[in-house]
């Protein structure tokens, strides 16, 4: 401990002429406060708000600051670690054979002073030392502050480097964690990481995304506003503008801040800061008339400096994180047992001179003159001050959990049993030959609960449980504002269960009280999706809808999502439906007029049968083989009804027969034809003188053969396209994304070719025949109206082909249908129209002798 001391100011010196002592070099002019005991905790708290260094000048010795505005929190807190001891040294369970002392200084919220306290502290403060006072206990066990973030790490930087344990009870911030720097640090009071996400959990809660931040320029500040922006970004928020506070209050960089702050659409500024850099900002808000919804960091939530009543229109409804909130039995009674007397400090005179503005000996003139005179047994409980309220403990309570946490410690390093220790060799330490490092294993471990309820232990890095008060500063009826506690942030609650607010609390600063809200952009609704504005942060977007067949049933959704295959968005965009279903149906208009144009057709072929049935022994149809042309009629009111296997949702069955029934019908159709223009043909040559065998050749059986045979190659071809690659439904959504054409996928295409090319051969050689027979005699004409009959089925069926192929969905069977039909009628038509001319209209015309003399050879 005596090395530590030569590698700091105030430095140990051995002295020449006295060479069994060791001299401090230097001994600092510090206020304090000091209690012997068999061991001392040392203190550091904010005693004085302000610190004037005099001019440097090394012509002289330099002369030592002056601290002055004496702050009474800061006071009661340092009384409260004063109690702490106290209370423990009587307390017979805990450190039962040893007495606690401390040695408190104040460090005048200045980091030269407080560097200068805690070198006193791990130095000692002894002007000489004898040689054997080198030895032994530390001056202190521990050291309970500093306060100021960037004091504890200035001074945790040196203490650590000796292990000298330090637990802070008000710095917070989050480099402190760092174990390697900071080794023997720890503190009672979460760190900025934990107030941030503490904020951050309040704007999340009333979805303000779009946020302001103000900091102060010092490493409580910069941390802070370094974990905010990274835990805004991770919860979706987004910062609309950061600003530093300068250390120096330049009216000129704090008018540049408000005029972010009014020409920013952010209505909710966070501030993270002590009390004193928020003053002159302040000052401006009032002067420029600038309302905003404030969120306070720890440092300034309950800071009595701000609820004052000129503040009150602009600050209320402010939210803000606070200490937890702890009560100690007994203390009150303690500070109104403080007394002033010749032989008290100076900061016990300070209180009695600032709560009663008096003045004590050498200054009685002054007081004479002022006409009040200290007595030092006026009563504290009749002063109307904070200092006596103790409430609403928050610092005061961390300090107070900060001596339990070193003296519980003590206590169990002290309870080791010789041969169980963990140290090497399962040794103990012992209290006269312990190191720092040896304490800082305990206090690591430590675990105690206060009187208060609240558990007290820290983690690997010397966090405490991260416990904080949610404020709201309410405006009282007295116009005055005080901040009340509404809800609770505990990190040591499970999941679900952290943060509470009780929201019917809350007050706002609005003229109908409301909830102020602040976001960039307007949440995107369910059916649109959020597009990042180029050059802004995240929270500023577009709401764009969602495209056809995507939806998002989701506030402010990053991505549309695409319906299911059979499914589609709905006109909102915000859920799927189930697509329209498209086939040809015999309820809608264009079924019912194929179903009834296709019912036509057979019944015209049905009554034709029926006519040519009634006059089957007539010339008319007799001639040309009376047995193909009801062949033919009956194929053709097939092909007649097949149109309506086209028709209706497509079931296997159906997709499976409509070709086939079409196929071999047409097939039938057209191989009676063309034997019937055989027929004619062979009749021809048998009237010449040289063709009278041509008949043999087409007899009944060889024409009722040929037909079955023509017929049969095409139930063939049906039966290998059906047994390799039938026609199935299917369910097609390429043609229009938003229906699902229910259509006969045909399976193999080219097996629908051959059944279409077949047709089509028979129907080119028919064709052909007919042409060719079209100039005989008119006796023997009937080639005539082949002919035209096959020329139109040739066109219908050659249009047919790219016309199917260029429909989609139903129209494609709508194509195959008219195909079939106008063929069909074609047929009928030109072949059978005539006859039944004659038949019904001219019977006179229906002789053997009319049709054997109606025309010459030509």
């Amino acid at each position: 401990m005596i090395l530590s001391a030569t590698l700091l100011s105030p430095i140990l010196n051995s002295s020449s002429d006295t060479p069994d002592l060791c001299q401090l070099r230097e001994q600092f002019n510090l206020t304090g406060m000091h209690q012997d005991g068999d061991v001392i905790i040392g203190g550091l708290f904010d005693v004085h708000l302000f610190t004037e260094f005099p001019e440097l000048s090394f012509s002289t010795k330099p002369a030592d600051p002056w601290c002055h505005g004496f702050d009474l929190d800061g006071f009661k807190i340092a009384q409260t670690m004063a109690f702490a001891i106290n209370e423990i040294n009587q307390n017979p369970n805990l450190l039962p054979d040893l007495s606690l002392g401390y040695s408190i200084y104040d460090n005048c919220v200045k980091l030269g002073v407080a560097f200068r306290a805690a070198t006193a502290l791990i130095s000692g403060a002894q002007k000489t030392l004898s040689s054997s006072g080198c030895s032994g206990l530390p001056p202190v066990l521990g050291i309970v502050g500093d306060s100021i973030s960037t004091h504890s790490i200035a001074i945790s930087s040196v203490a650590g480097l000796y292990r000298v344990p330090m637990v802070s009870y008000f710095a917070t911030c989050s480099c402190l964690s760092d174990r390697r720097r900071y080794p023997s640090f720890f503190r009672t009071i979460p760190s900025d990481a934990f107030q941030v996400r503490a904020m951050i959990q309040i704007l999340q809660h009333f979805r303000w995304t779009w946020v302001g931040l103000i900091y102060s320029d010092d490493d409580y500040g910069r941390y802070a506003a370094q974990s905010f922006h990274e835990d805004i970004t991770a919860f979706g928020g987004c910062v609309a503008f950061s600003e530093i506070l300068p250390k120096d209050n330049d009216i000129v960089e704090i008018r540049k801040i408000m005029q972010v702050i009014q020409t920013s659409t952010s209505r909710v500024i966070v501030v993270i800061s002590a009390g004193s850099y928020l003053l002159p900002l302040m000052d401006e808000v009032v002067r420029q008339n600038v309302t905003r919804q404030w969120i306070a960091s720890e440092a300034w939530s309950t800071s009595t400096l701000f609820l004052i009543p000129r503040l009150l229109p602009f600050l209320r409804g402010t939210l803000g994180i606070g200490i937890r909130r702890g009560e100690i039995e007994g203390l009150k009674e303690f500070l109104l047992s403080v007394r002033p007397d010749n032989s008290s400090n100076s900061l016990v005179r300070k209180v009695w001179q600032e709560l009663f503005s008096c003045r004590f000996e050498p200054e009685e003139a002054l007081a004479v003159a002022e006409g009040r005179i200290c007595t030092g047994q006026e009563d504290l409980s009749k002063a109307d001050s904070a200092y006596s309220d103790v409430s609403d403990l928050r610092p005061s309570y961390n300090a107070y959990k900060a001596v339990y946490a070193l003296a519980h410690s003590l206590h169990n390093l002290m309870s080791c049993v010789p041969g169980q220790g963990p140290f090497q060799g399962n040794s103990c330490a012992s209290l006269y030959g312990m190191q720092p490092w040896q304490l800082i294993h305990y206090l690591q471990t430590v675990k105690f609960t206060t009187g208060f309820g609240d558990q007290v232990s820290f983690d690997e890095t010397g966090e405490a449980l991260a416990i904080y008060d949610i404020f709201n500063w309410h405006k009282m009826p007295d116009g005055t504002m005080k901040a009340q506690t509404v809800g609770v942030v505990d990190e040591s609650q499970p999941t679900g269960q952290v943060f509470y607010l009780e929201e019917d609390k809350l007050s706002w600063n609005s003229e109908l009280n409301k909830l102020p809200r602040s976001v960039c952009s307007e949440s995107c609704p369910p059916g649109t999706r959020k597009a990042r504005k180029k050059g802004l942060p995240v929270c500023c977007f577009d709401c764009l809808p969602c495209a056809n067949g995507e939806i998002s049933n989701t506030t402010d959704a990053i991505e549309c999502i695409k319906c299911p295959v059979e499914f589609w968005s709905s006109l909102e965009r915000d859920h799927c439906v189930p697509k329209e279903i498209e086939f040809l149906s015999y309820e809608e208009a264009l079924g019912i007029i194929l179903t009834s144009v296709s019912l036509f057709g057979a019944c015209a072929s049905a009554m034709v049968i029926a006519i040519f049935v009634y006059h089957r022994h007539t010339p008319v149809v007799r001639a040309n083989n009376s047995e193909l042309s009801f062949l033919i009629l009956l194929s053709l009111k097939l092909c007649f009804l097949c149109a309506l296997l086209f028709i209706g949702q497509p079931r296997m069955w159906t997709c499976q027969l409509r070709h086939a029934a079409f196929g071999i019908s047409f097939v039938l159709c057209v191989s009676s034809i063309l034997v019937k223009t055989m027929v004619v043909i062979a009749v021809f040559k048998a009237s010449r003188p040289k063709g009278k065998g041509a008949l043999k050749w087409f007899g009944a059986a060889q024409q009722r053969g040929t037909v079955l045979i023509l017929t049969a190659l095409q139930v063939v071809i049906c039966v290998i396209w059906l047994s390799t690659a039938s026609p199935t439904p299917y369910k097609n959504t390429h043609y229009q994304s938003s229906k699902i054409v229910f259509e006969c996928a045909v399976g193999s295409v080219a097996g629908f070719a051959t059944l279409l090319g077949y047709i089509g051969l028979l129907a080119a050689i028919s064709f052909l025949l007919a042409f060719l027979a079209r100039n005989l005699p008119d006796t023997f004409n009937e080639a005539k109206y082949i002919t035209f009959s096959m020329l139109i089925f040739c066109a219908v069926w050659i249009a047919f082909v790219p016309a199917y192929i260029s429909s989609p969905g139903k129209y494609a069977d709508v194509v195959e249908i008219f195909a079939i039909l106008a063929s069909s009628f074609g047929l009928l038509i030109a072949i059978f129209a005539p006859k039944c001319y004659i038949i019904l209209l001219h019977p006179e015309r229906n002789t053997k002798k009319a049709l054997m003399g109606r025309g010459t050879p030509k």
